[in-house]
């Protein structure tokens, strides 16, 4: 005697050794005994042998006409014996009966369990969705084999084109674009990102970088809607004071303006002027909620990503030949050994004289000019509308602040290399990825930079420290020491910042390009309107949630945005490379990298890539480097040394004792996490 019977949904046959009332021994076509409840066993049959049977049913099954099947069925609860007789005949054998119950079990969408071999039919209009639904898995499953197809052939069908940054960075894996993807992936052994650009997917490097940006942070777009910038209708007073502006020339966000009084009296009164937008913009605002969700203004080469619209912004920017509202920080001084005396912070109008460009007054303005009152540049252009005697007092005194601040600091702060600025030539708008791009070096430490950079650090320092000497919760950063691996983080509490030697250190000298300033400077006005009362007058009370939640939520949003500087940077100087046609490169030893390479930091462009051919030599080697092909997607460039040009002097060290600007190639694959460069503070504007 042979049974057929259910054991964990799937059915087996076999010869029953012996019998008892619950449940019966039955050994298997391998040789193999088990013990088989009564209720499993649902159908007893003399021939064929159990493996026959099997494979008999399942042939038979598969001829089964479902629909007919679903026709013949009874309408109460059934048996698939009773199935069986109905279908294929009153005699219907053992074979017939098994391939009844395969036939059964495997149709849901026709028939419904009901218990072990008992069904009942599905109401019709189920049947119906049922059968939708399985033709269109079958057409899907099709359209995912001819889109993969199709990849794998290196031709990119049009969906898949139009999903792929969400296939590569944001996947849906139940979609068929991306299972398309995949299948094609994995019959071709091509990486995903490798199978799309070989099928025509992406056509532009710079494009497949900006989209993916945008994808990731402006899903949206870039372009504000329609809003108007509140007035400023307080009457403020008029600053009895000249303030003027140091910036780039493509500066459109003038936060910040400096002015000097009482030159030549032996009391001088510094002026820090910041652009005031919290006293128009209210938080909870339609404009303060476009900047929550922008959170910083986003810099690359040739263009940016503004945090506020540009009819907002110039309501407020300290353009030259008005008197702008602004939050003035008023820093009393001696004139002889520039020590500090006195503070006081004003909420007034300022007359702005004159915006200066740093770019086109760094060869004049040089530190020679600024310390020897005889010294004069041929063809020298002046900025006439500040005094050089102006000029000079604020260079001494931003070097005896960064004097002070390096005691503090417990080493002094050095600039071994050059800032590069990027120029694009070829179009005035938005990039294409095809201008012509020039790379020039500008020294870090130029007097303009650090008389700008020295008086917002006073100013972010000062206001910090009387924030937290009221009580009142602002956003800080801060840095426990210099020790390598020790980071910049930020928070509510006024802690030390050890990188820039200060007490505390609160952003607030930018309210029109960060959004942690222009809380700031809520928290601020209140300091100033209130005194020791603003504590509960602020926005922001302490220990406020909603101040946590912006802080997580610059920090993230900023480190991704420098993450994509420094991608374009690197974009824009491989296209550098391929434009001027180098071949070869001076290039420094950095750090041994995996698999027997090294890291080299070219001489006079900015960038860092893995070298073959440095073994036996040292850090801070210099060497001819010859390179090799740049690949623009994933920025990546290798090369090999070709020659020792000398030995290292002396290893060369970031600030934070970690090396800096080191930017390897993007690792980019289906479903990637990156992990993005953390942010550094730059105090300069």
């Amino acid at each position: 005697m042979y049974v057929l019977f259910e054991e964990a949904g799937k059915f087996h046959a076999g010869r029953v050794l012996s019998e008892a009332d619950s449940s019966a021994q039955v050994e298997l076509d391998s040789g193999k005994r088990v013990k088989v409840k009564a209720a499993n066993l649902l159908l007893r049959f003399e021939k064929p042998a159990p493996a026959e049977l099997l494979t008999q049913a399942r042939q038979a099954a598969a001829e089964v006409e479902l629909s007919l099947a679903w026709e013949c069925a009874p309408q109460e609860e059934f048996g698939f014996a009773e199935l069986a007789r109905d279908y294929f005949g009153s005699t219907a054998t053992a074979t017939e009966q098994a391939a009844a119950l395969l036939c059964l079990f495997e149709a849901p969408h026709y028939f419904r369990r009901a218990g072990k071999g008992r069904f009942r039919k599905a109401p019709a209009e189920i049947v119906q969705q049922a059968l939708a639904a399985i033709e269109k898995r079958r057409l899907v499953a099709q359209q995912v084999s001819e889109w993969a197809g199709a990849l794998a052939a290196g031709t990119c069908p049009g969906p898949v084109r139009e999903q792929l940054f969400r296939i590569l960075f944001r996947p849906d894996k139940n979609a068929p674009e991306y299972k398309a993807v995949v299948e094609a992936s994995r019959a071709t052994q091509t990486a995903p990102l490798a199978l799309l650009q070989r099928a025509g997917a992406i056509t532009s490097a710079y494009a497949f970088h900006w989209q993916r940006f945008l994808f990731e942070f402006f899903p949206r777009g870039v372009g504000f809607a329609p809003m108007q910038a509140p007035a400023i209708t307080e009457e403020l007073p008029l600053a009895p004071v000249q303030a003027y502006s140091i910036d780039d020339s493509h500066t459109t966000e003038i936060d910040d303006a400096l002015s000097v009084q009482g030159l030549g009296s032996g009391t001088v009164l510094l002026g820090i002027h910041i652009a005031a937008p919290a006293l128009a913009i209210a938080a909870g605002s339609p404009i303060d909620l476009v900047c929550r969700q922008r959170l910083s203004t986003v810099y690359m080469p040739g263009y940016k990503i503004t945090m506020l619209p540009d009819e907002v912004v110039q309501e407020y920017t300290l353009s030259e030949g008005r008197a702008v509202p602004a939050l003035s920080l008023y820093v009393t001084l001696d004139e002889a050994t520039l020590e500090i005396t006195g503070s006081e912070t004003r909420i007034e109008r300022v007359p702005i004289a004159a915006n200066l460009r740093h770019d086109q007054l760094d060869a004049v303005v040089t530190a020679e000019w600024l310390e020897n009152p005889r010294f004069e540049h041929e063809n020298g252009q002046y900025p006439a509308q500040i005094g050089r005697e102006t000029l000079s007092f604020l260079y001494r005194l931003a070097q005896s602040l960064k004097a002070r601040r390096e005691a503090v600091r417990g080493k002094p702060e050095t600039f071994n290399r050059p800032d590069y600025t990027f120029r694009l030539e070829g179009n005035e708008g938005e990039p294409t990825g095809e201008e012509t791009v020039r790379i020039t070096t500008r020294r870090r430490g130029e007097p303009l930079d650090l008389i700008v950079a020295e008086a917002m650090i006073l100013a972010n320092s000062t206001w910090g420290n009387w924030m937290a000497e009221l009580g009142v919760p602002a956003i800080y950063r801060s840095q426990a020491s210099l020790a390598p691996g020790v980071k910049v983080r930020m928070g509510t509490k006024a802690l030390p910042h050890a990188g820039i030697g200060v007490r505390s250190y609160a952003w607030s000298t930018s309210p029109l390009r960060r959004y942690t300033d222009l809380v700031n400077q809520w928290q601020i006005l209140a300091c100033v309107r209130h005194g020791r009362a603003a504590a509960l007058a602020a926005p922001f009370k302490p220990k406020d949630a909603e101040l946590f939640s912006i802080i997580s939520a610059f920090d993230a949003a900023y480190t991704a945005y420098n993450a994509y500087q420094a991608a374009m940077e690197r974009f824009w100087t491989l296209k550098y490379v391929q434009q001027q046609g180098i071949r070869e490169l001076d290039a420094s030893l950095v750090r041994e990298a995996p698999g027997g390479a090294w890291l080299v930091r070219a001489d006079t462009l900015p960038l860092v890539f893995p070298v073959l051919g440095g073994q036996n030599l040292s850090r801070g080697a210099r060497v001819r480097v010859q390179l090799g092909a740049a690949d623009e997607i994933a920025l990546d460039l290798s090369g090999t040394v070709v020659a020792l040009l000398d030995h290292p002097i002396a290893a060369e060290t970031g600030e934070s004792g970690e090396d800096d600007e080191v930017a390897g190639p993007l690792a980019i694959a289906v479903d990637l996490d990156e992990a993005p460069v953390p942010p550094q503070d730059n105090p300069a504007p």
